[in-house]
């Protein structure tokens, strides 16, 4: 996570500390008051008062009126955030974590399941995506003869992807040819990256052009449709978008915007990608997306990247308003992040 240069002084941290855990809990404007009471030394609403003044000064807080407290600045969360550390998730819920991904078979379930999971114990909007690389591993692909001169592909990775894919071929080829060729490709190839695995057989079928032989011409064709090919296209799923309702502090239209946002996969991988560039295994906390569209400006992302065998990225966040329990995301994600690490190495 990325730490802010600026330090504030001793009593100036700690009232906006205090400012901004209040305004986390109520969604209100907080007065010198109610600092007061939440702290355990004598300072006087008063010499409270001149802090926040300051603060303000310095662009942390604003008064939304005269006769209001203050609410704190996009400038005051991330000067918050700077200063935290992830918290630990109460036993029951990391158990719970624990025994709903337990039961994924495959990598897309397991990603599946994660953004479920973030949904449920953070209340926010969970995000999680596997992003594929030519650098996965095969462990094995199978070919199904379909009706009409299709064939189903699938491809599976060491890493417990598994992708597919239906393709039409101009030529019929027979169950028994399909056979022949899954059982060449998966003895020659099994345990090659997907791109090592390509790039040889693409070879061999140019040394081979020149013979006549039709199941030559029958691999060569499969391989035109992209066998071998992971196609790159990342699993991305969202869950718990509706809790943004009413939370996000967006009118009507905006949230229109947000929720078309949402929706698209792309979008969601630039997200990704653009704000959770940290090292793998940790957690990144960015306040504010307005780079990703404006109607993001008001959000938060936590999350994490990590890095699995074969190349495979995974990334697992939480979506919400600024008013969010840090810790409590930051805890979760973490802990989820390490259920994909304990998974799949």
């Amino acid at each position: 996570m990325k730490r802010v240069d600026e330090r504030l002084p001793l009593r100036a941290h700690e009232v906006l500390t205090s400012v901004v855990r209040a305004y986390i809990e109520t969604g209100e404007p907080v007065a010198s008051r109610t600092v007061s009471r939440a702290r355990l030394d004598n300072l006087s609403p008063a010499t409270i008062r001149n802090a926040m003044a300051d603060l303000e000064d310095s662009g942390y807080l604003s008064q939304p009126h005269t006769s209001a407290g203050r609410v704190p600045t996009e400038k005051a969360f991330r000067y918050f955030v700077a200063s935290l550390e992830a918290g630990r998730i109460p036993p029951g819920e990391a158990e719970r974590m624990r025994r709903q991904l337990a039961s994924s078979e495959t990598l897309e379930e397991h990603v599946e399941k994660s953004s479920h999971v973030l949904t449920e114990i953070t209340r926010n909007v969970g995000i999680a995506a596997a992003i594929p690389t030519s650098a996965q591993v095969l462990d094995q692909v199978e070919l199904v003869s379909l009706s009409g001169g299709r064939v189903l592909m699938i491809l599976a990775t060491r890493d417990r992807m598994v992708r597919h894919r239906v393709v039409t071929l101009d030529e019929p080829v027979s169950p028994e040819e399909l056979a022949s060729i899954r059982n060449y490709v998966n003895r020659q190839f099994s345990g090659w990256t997907l791109f090592q695995a390509r790039t040889e057989l693409l070879r061999r079928i140019d040394v081979e052009r020149a013979a006549c032989d039709a199941l030559q011409r029958k691999l060569t064709l499969l391989y035109s449709k992209g066998l071998l090919d992971a196609g790159e296209i990342p699993e991305v799923y969202l869950d718990g978008a509706s809790n943004l309702i009413g939370e996000s502090g967006l009118n009507q239209q905006k949230l229109r915007e947000l929720m078309r946002a949402l929706e698209e996969k792309k979008r969601l991988v630039e997200l990704l990608d653009r704000f959770l560039e940290e090292m793998p295994g940790e957690v990144r906390v960015q306040i504010g997306l307005g780079e990703a569209h404006p109607a993001m400006n008001e959000l938060v992302l936590i999350g994490t990247s990590v890095a699995l065998p074969g190349g495979l990225m995974a990334k697992v966040a939480v979506l919400g308003p600024m008013r969010i329990h840090y810790e409590r995301v930051m805890g979760a994600v973490l802990h989820l992040g390490r259920l994909f690490t304990e998974t799949y190495h």
